[in-house]
């Protein structure tokens, strides 16, 4: 079938906004969407395209829309006209809206969104549906969560048909400049040639004065980015403490229904108290670089407690002998510290992002700590566990949100402020004040 040049799109869209405009069903437009309670017949859409190419461009509503539906031109035409090339269909795009991609600015509903997602397993589903889960706006966040609940479902009934865990959550955390990027990239690379899809979940820290992020994370991973079987998605933390993002557990759960196999969670170098990565993944892996004056640091509580794996990273060239130091201060710790688990103690090996070495060491050891705990019924336990963490995070987020939005409570919260610049009163005052003052049922 002879394709369609560019003269003949413009010819089609000219088409299209005299068929919507003069359409006796209701069709109008708003902005760059076109709002249609009933599409027109074929022999309507026939007489209004007649002699494009003979190619009459017939929209039929399927029967299962039939109430008020929005849906953007462009994507209409692109379902419509399967023979348009793709550099066609970008210079359509970049005519009348603006766009490089049909999917960038239409209006997808969450069911062509689950089915891109979780049948068809495309890249730009993910990407689509992460992007919907990290916006603000209520009414994407509802839509969201209707995603979530979608692909919960759906991972459940896969897991249950081979009754094991579909995926594995790795947490990767350590202090800046120990090289977890590099280890990703390396680490990454080898996985994928073995077989494994690969996705990435890289926290970069947010300013906290413009609040804005570089996203340089996967910049220092170019060939595991190239990699067909690996997905990198680089999120800003946001002020968000722990070294994660608000929906890095939606993401966890979305990348898990794209059908990656292994998903790992580079969080932002973090200090010794910051572990609420380990309640969002399987497995919590500790890099830390070696001679980097913290080598006493093993024998403090906080993040190593929480650790299931140590690795220490650079072993090679004159930083051999420094590692396997570290490596032996680390084990001493560990044996000092109170044990999680009487099955699995934490392993410490010291590792090379640059020449490879000990990866598929630790590869193995991570894939044994995994059928430890499958075999002990520990790893299901632990996720159900998180499950009823990230309840309670999202609790104490929309109770936040609501106090700052009531009404009763936003007009008297910059004179509390006042008063406390003031030392009218303290702090703690102040704030149960504004307690008092949202929650009146509770204090009666």
């Amino acid at each position: 079938m002879k394709r369609m040049n560019h003269r003949s799109i413009l010819n089609f869209w000219r088409g299209f906004r005299s068929l919507s405009s003069n359409c006796s069903r209701s069709c109008r437009w708003i902005g760059r969407t076109v709002v249609c309670y009933d599409w027109p017949s074929k022999a309507e859409t026939s007489a209004a395209t007649q002699g494009l190419n003979n190619r009459p461009f017939h929209c039929s509503l399927p029967a299962k829309f039939s109430s008020l539906r929005l849906l953007s031109p462009h994507l209409a035409i692109k379902e419509s006209l399967p023979s348009l090339s793709v550099r066609n269909q970008q210079i359509f795009c970049n005519s009348h809206t603006s766009q490089k991609s049909f999917y960038s600015n239409g209006v997808l509903l969450n069911s062509e969104l689950a089915e891109n997602l979780l049948l068809k397993k495309e890249r730009w589903a993910l990407a689509k549906a992460i992007t919907l889960i990290e916006s603000t706006n209520n009414v994407k966040r509802k839509q969201a969560q209707e995603l979530m609940n979608t692909t919960l479902k759906q991972l459940k009934t896969e897991e249950n048909s081979i009754d094991q865990p579909k995926s594995f959550r790795i947490g990767l955390t350590g202090p800046p400049g120990a090289g977890k990027s590099t280890f990703i990239e390396t680490f990454g690379k080898m996985l994928t040639q073995s077989g494994y899809k690969v996705a990435v979940l890289a926290v970069d820290p947010s300013s906290s004065v413009s609040g804005g992020s570089l996203l340089g994370d996967k910049t220092r991973m170019p060939e595991l980015t190239r990699d067909p079987n690996a997905y990198i998605r680089a999120s800003p933390s946001c002020g968000t403490l722990g070294g994660v993002t608000r929906t890095t557990n939606e993401t966890i759960l979305l990348c898990e229904g794209a059908g990656y196999d292994v998903i790992l969670v580079e969080t932002v170098g973090v200090g010794q108290s910051e572990y609420v990565v380990a309640d969002m993944v399987d497995l919590l892996v500790l890099i830390i670089p070696p001679a980097g004056g913290d080598e006493l640091q093993g024998i403090k509580r906080g993040i190593v407690e929480r650790t299931d794996m140590i690795l220490v990273n650079k072993a090679d060239g004159e930083l051999l002998i420094p590692a396997r130091r570290v490596r032996g201060e680390y084990t001493s710790a560990i044996k000092l510290m109170r044990q999680r688990s009487s099955l699995w103690k934490p392993k410490v090996l010291q590792v090379s992002s640059k020449t490879g070495n000990n990866l598929d060491k630790a590869w193995s050891l991570m894939k044994e700590f995994k059928e430890t705990m499958v075999t002990n019924g520990l790893f299901q336990s632990k996720r159900k566990r998180q499950q009823i963490i990230w309840m309670w995070n999202h609790i104490e987020d929309r109770v936040l949100e609501a106090f700052k939005e009531d009404g009763r409570i936003s007009s008297e919260i910059e004179q509390w402020e006042k008063r406390v610049l003031s030392g009218d009163v303290t702090p703690g005052m102040a704030a149960d004040a504004l307690l008092e003052r949202y929650l009146p049922q509770k204090n009666k």
